[in-house]
């Protein structure tokens, strides 16, 4: 056995950041909450919760140089994980309430509101993820996972090879995105039952 990969769950005060924690020790991984900036970047996986309003999302994340953190590991190719919330900030905007929120722009594209009639879409839903999804190794096509969200990403203008998972709520939207050290679910894998513990066991094996 070697050692066990070590995981820091920023906290920027927004996030189930204690269920993520448990969830991601149940991998094996040593788990730290903080938003120290040197365990952030130090740590083999970071992972950006994030629930509630875009706009306060990237309010916090700021507040704590969550950005530059973030931006910092991607470019040096070091692994992101990002929930919920944590994948919308990864694209360029939100708009919420007709508010244009510039995010973390480490994907082109906004986040938008579900053009369904009713929202928000909560509850357990299937994803149609690639063959060569990291994150879905092993998981079944009917496999089950919590979503609660009005808002998503419906389309995709960022890199060719990157791996897409979408899912339907009368519209399709992206449900993850794996896309070189930058990984992201809309749904919470940490609320997710089996499922959601294996897709989280295998981000954690990924790491190095």
């Amino acid at each position: 056995m070697g050692l066990s990969k070590k995981v820091t769950v920023l906290d920027y005060g927004s996030g189930n950041l204690r269920s993520a924690q448990r969830a991601l020790e149940r991998t094996g991984a040593e788990v730290e909450v903080t938003a120290d900036p040197a365990a952030a970047l130090e740590a083999d996986g970071l992972v950006v919760p994030g629930v509630g309003a875009y706009e306060a999302c990237m309010a916090g994340l700021r507040a704590i140089d969550g950005e530059r953190l973030i931006a910092e590991r991607v470019s040096a190719g070091r692994p992101v994980l990002g929930i919920c919330v944590g994948m919308q900030i990864m694209f360029t905007e939100g708009v919420e309430f007709g508010v244009q929120t510039r995010g973390c722009a480490q994907w082109p594209g906004a986040v938008t509101r579900l053009d369904a009639p009713v929202i928000p879409h909560m509850g357990w839903n299937t994803v149609a993820a690639p063959s060569d999804s990291t994150l879905f190794k092993g998981l079944d096509t009917d496999a089950r996972f919590y979503f609660v969200h009005s808002y998503a990403a419906q389309s995709w203008t960022g890199a060719a090879d990157a791996t897409l998972t979408w899912a339907t709520h009368e519209v399709p939207f992206l449900a993850a995105v794996e896309n070189g050290a930058l990984s992201a679910t809309q749904f919470h894998p940490e609320k997710s039952g089996d499922a959601g513990a294996t897709l989280l066991r295998n981000w954690v094996d990924s790491l190095v």
